[in-house]
Order: structure tokens, then sequence, then C-alpha cells
């Protein structure tokens, strides 16, 4: 017979041990563990900003003229048209728009 995962992962071992893993429930320890490795720095040695302020105006770059063409065109036809209704609509209310169309009424 076939010894089962559970009777194979070595749940027997001596408590508080390093390199081991944990074994069965209430059974810390058993077989130890094999390679690991662990590297470490120096907190003075560290720098987390290391090309932050490089990388954040290229990739703003990158993404904005990947997306311009989606918003620009509609932005711009919007500020047009805006702005065509605006000036028609002054016309409209001003003394010769409404001399204009005073028939029409």
């Amino acid at each position: 017979m076939r010894p089962t995962m559970m009777m194979r992962s070595g749940g027997s071992g001596e408590v508080g041990k390093h390199n081991n893993f944990i074994g069965n429930w209430g059974n810390f320890g058993g077989l130890k563990q094999k390679g690991i490795v662990t590297y470490g720095i120096s907190m003075n040695r560290q720098n987390p900003l290391a090309g932050t302020f490089h990388d954040a105006i290229f990739n703003t770059w990158r993404r904005f003229s990947g997306q311009v063409l989606y918003w620009a065109p509609p932005a711009i036809a919007g500020y047009y048209i805006v702005s065509w209704a605006i000036e028609r609509n002054e016309y409209l209310n001003s003394k010769a728009g409404r001399a204009e169309f005073a028939d029409s009424e």
C-alpha cells in the first residue's frame, strides 16, 4: 500500500527548530526545507524612488499618446459646437437678430 501525502509530509519533528516547515495540526516541525534562498539589503543602501520621476514622465506621455485620438476629436468638436451655439444665441437675442427674425414669429 502506498503512503498518503500526509504521511510523506513528515509531520513529526522537534517543535521550535528552525528550517523546518509546519507539519500536522498541533505538531510543528518536520522535514528540513531545501532550496529556499533569502537575500537582504541594508536600509541605507535602498533607493525606493529610483527613476520614479523619469518613468512617470515617459509613462504619462506613452499613455497620453495612445489615448489622445479617442477623446481629442470629440472634445474639439464639442467645443466648436458650444461656441457656435453661444454666438448664435447672442445674435438671436440682439437687436439685429430680433429685427431679422421678427416676421417669422
